[in-house]
């Protein structure tokens, strides 16, 4: 009864991002909804994107095995991003009229500086994207007692993300994002409602937590802890930063300070939400201890839906599912369409129009390809992330190392720092990548973080060169 009731969750889901399909008109409509959307969407959509399979599944499994310090990189540093986009990229890249961010790469750099980000935005997304359907899988399992495995969920929540993002791309997740939104904030405080009943309250489990120095945050006072704990602020906090998804929300605004509020309030709306499945996930220490020593000493993302299914009635199992279906599929079906709409507008784009101009019916239908295409490469790389045992919050964790490394960088010298130069971008671009790359590979848990020393030569690299050589075209003034 449980699966059947999830069902009908999905199937009204698609049917909300089939009708959105029929707002898409072209690729403007496709990839910015028409730039028409008030601020209460624009929230639910940053809000709903951001408060993913991580959020509900992977935080609360790191915060059980360890502290709140683990959860540096999400969501303190996720919220992060958001606020620092809304208060200083908003409004600047809002008025430049783009339709992807790695526009923006070509626009004050080049072409060879906007294939080279747009395709490592991209990359950046297979984690992402792969935790949110690996999560999908999960759940399946979990709701069937085993009978659908999970790389067989997984398929199955690939092939739904993808029947409704494909035709109505930004209207869809406008539209099934605000919906879902919904679902999440009453089905989760419904369900904290009922689980704080079962404790006796919200106070012990805190002063559980507390006893158990679950809210340790500082790191040690040596450079090694240091430096680590910066990195992995900075990891989501900047490297997160330079995303279609996030520019995406805020470019389908109505107006720039819708662009400016909306990620800024969906940014604060999501770190103190967050607390929300802490709560959940670290009250079944009370509940049931037995339940929890045990998927802890297994796979603890299993710990918060098993809880739910075995100590709340039927109604609240439906409602818990609801949201965090809603959680998974808003995170999903955004974040899926970033990446091949990037890929589309700033890799294959270019190649064509050398040859001829293209129009936005045909980029829209290139984009479609791209979707489908992205799709299975994802589901690909779930498949074998579920082999390889890669936890939900580390593979979201390692999505923003390259973009991190490549193209923070690029967008904030040329935003505030008229001296910036394309030479500057390469060196920044080239040095991130040397020294990144070897240490990933080699020596991944060294002292300093291989991303951290990726940024700081990209850094170096972009001053070294915007200073041997003049800027190779003045600093761009915004589109009226």
């Amino acid at each position: 009864m449980l699966l059947g009731f999830v069902i009908l969750y999905l199937v009204v889901s698609i049917g909300i991002g089939m009708y959105a399909a029929t707002k898409v008109h072209n690729a403007r409509d496709y990839i910015s909804a028409g730039r028409s959307l008030p601020l209460v969407m624009v929230l639910a959509m940053v809000f709903a994107t951001w408060f993913g399979a991580e959020t509900v599944l992977g935080i609360p499994a790191t915060f059980l095995q360890e502290d709140l310090g683990g959860l540096i990189s999400d969501p303190f540093g996720a919220s992060l991003c958001l606020v620092l986009f809304g208060l200083f990229f908003a409004k600047k890249l809002y008025r430049m009229n783009l339709m992807t961010i790695a526009d923006y790469y070509r626009e004050r750099y080049d072409r060879r500086v906007e294939v080279v980000t747009g395709v490592a935005i991209a990359l950046s997304y297979l984690g992402w994207v792969s935790a949110q359907i690996t999560a999908l899988g999960l759940v399946f399992n979990v709701l069937s007692d085993g009978q659908i495995t999970q790389a067989q969920g997984i398929l199955i929540g690939a092939a739904v993300v993808l029947m409704y993002t494909l035709y109505g791309g930004m209207w869809s997740v406008a539209l099934t994002t605000f919906f879902q939104m919904i679902v999440i904030v009453l089905g989760l405080f419904y369900i904290a409602w009922l689980i704080s009943g079962l404790t006796g309250g919200v106070v012990p489990v805190l002063e559980h937590a507390a006893a158990n120095d679950k809210f340790h945050f500082w790191p040690e006072l040596n450079a090694v802890a240091m430096v680590a704990f910066i990195s992995g602020l900075l990891t989501m906090g900047f490297g997160s930063i330079p995303q279609q998804d996030v520019f995406q929300r805020a470019n389908a605004s109505k107006n720039e300070n819708v662009a400016v509020w909306g990620t800024v309030l969906g940014g604060v709306a999501y770190f103190l939400f967050a607390a929300v499945p802490l709560f959940l996930a670290y009250s079944a220490n009370l509940i049931d201890p037995a339940l929890t020593a045990k998927w802890l000493a297994g796979d603890s993302q299993k710990l918060l839906p098993e809880l739910v299914k075995g100590h709340l009635p039927l109604a609240a199992q439906v409602i818990f599912y609801g949201a965090l279906l809603s959680v998974i599929m808003s995170t999903a079906s955004g974040t899926l369409l970033a990446p091949s709409v990037t890929i589309s507008e700033n890799v294959l784009k270019g190649f064509v129009t050398r040859r001829k101009h293209m129009s936005e019916q045909k980029l829209l239908v290139i984009t479609r390809w791209v979707v489908g295409c992205f799709s299975v490469l994802v589901t690909l790389y779930a498949l074998w992330a579920l082999g390889e045992s890669t936890g939900i919050h580390q593979m979201v964790e390692n999505a923003y190392k390259v973009t991190l490394v490549v193209a923070f960088v690029p967008l904030v010298a040329g935003l505030y720092w008229r001296r910036a130069s394309t030479p500057g971008a390469y060196l920044a671009i080239g040095l991130g990548l040397l020294t990144w790359l070897p240490l990933e590979f080699f020596l991944p848990d060294g002292a300093i973080p291989p991303q951290f020393a990726g940024f700081l030569a990209a850094c170096a690299g972009m001053i070294a060169g915007s200073y041997l050589y003049a800027p190779s075209r003045p600093q761009l003034k915004p589109h009226a």
